[in-house]
């Protein structure tokens, strides 16, 4: 992990706002979901991006019956029946 050297405050609703520097780099835009995940004692902030539940391709991804699946996965279940 790389420090920033950025320092934001918690607000009084338990806000933070990411520096636009930093949401260039990481392509986050206004609307963006932000997946979020604890690792001990640290919080990580990731761009949510929709993946395969089998090879976590974030490519070609659909929906079928609430899971996400790529198109590969998809025509490797093909091959399989």
């Amino acid at each position: 992990m790389k420090s920033t050297g950025v320092v934001r405050k918690v607000d009084e609703l338990g806000r933070i706002v990411l520096p636009i520097e930093i949401r260039k780099v990481l392509d986050i835009n206004q609307k963006d979901a932000i997946e979020i995940f604890t690792d001990e004692d640290k919080i990580i902030l990731q761009k949510y991006q929709p993946a395969c539940v089998f090879c976590n391709n974030v490519t070609d991804v659909i929906y079928f019956n609430g899971k996400r699946i790529c198109k590969d996965c998809i025509a490797k279940l093909k091959e399989q029946m």
